[in-house]
C-alpha cells in the first residue's frame, strides 16, 4: 500500500477528521487468497483457471459500491444512512452517532476515490481506494472489502475495524 510520507500521522488525521463528524471509514490491509501474483504470459499447456463467480450484473454492482462507499465516507451523510451502508450497521448506529457528537467541529471534507473493484464471490468484492481529506490523498491505495447484505453493497465491518486500528484512535471499537 502506498501512503503519505507519514502514514500513521495521515491515518490519525484522517481518523480524527472522520470520527469528529458522523463518519467512520473503512480500511483494511488484509490481503489473501483472492489476490493473484504477477506472472509472465501463460504457458501453452497451462490448464484454464475458472473465473471467480461474481454478481449477476457486475457493472451495476460496481456502480452501487462506488455510490454507497462515497455516501458512507461523506461527513454530511446522516448517521442513520451511514448505518444502512455499513455491514452490521444497525448494531453500530449508536457508536456512529458518538463519533459525530461534536457537530461544531471545524473539519475538512472527507471523501473516497474508488480506484478498483474486484469481485471475489457473488457477495464480496475487494475495493482499492484513496481516502481524501480536503481533496488531498491521506491514505492512498487503501484496501477494503464491500459485502452484499440484504441486496445492498455495504462497507464491511472488517474495513471499518482496520481503519480504527490503523489510526490508533481511542474510540470505542466495534466488535471486530
Amino acid at each position: 500500500m502506498v501512503q503519505s510520507r507519514h502514514p500513521r500521522a495521515a491515518a490519525c488525521a484522517a481518523a480524527a477528521v472522520l470520527l469528529a463528524v458522523p463518519a467512520v471509514v473503512g480500511w483494511s490491509s488484509a490481503s489473501g487468497p483472492g489476490e493473484r501474483a504477477a506472472s509472465g504470459p501463460p504457458a501453452a499447456v497451462a490448464p484454464a483457471v475458472p473465473a471467480v463467480d461474481g454478481p449477476a450484473d457486475p457493472e451495476a454492482a460496481k456502480a452501487q459500491i462506488e455510490k454507497n462507499w462515497a455516501t458512507f465516507f461523506d461527513p454530511d451523510t446522516p448517521v442513520k444512512e451511514k448505518a444502512e451502508l455499513l455491514q452490521h450497521g444497525e448494531m453500530l448506529a449508536v457508536l456512529l452517532g458518538l463519533f459525530g457528537a461534536d457537530a461544531d467541529a471545524d473539519t475538512p471534507e472527507t471523501s473516497v476515490e474508488i480506484k478498483d473493484i474486484t469481485f471475489t464471490s457473488p457477495t464480496e468484492a475487494k475495493v482499492t481506494y484513496d481516502l481524501l481529506v480536503g481533496g488531498i490523498p491521506a491514505l492512498e491505495d487503501s484496501k477494503g472489502v464491500a459485502v452484499l447484505d440484504d441486496g445492498v453493497w455495504k462497507v464491511s465491518l472488517k474495513s471499518l475495524c482496520g481503519l480504527i486500528e490503523l489510526s490508533g484512535h481511542d474510540a470505542p471499537a466495534p466488535p471486530c
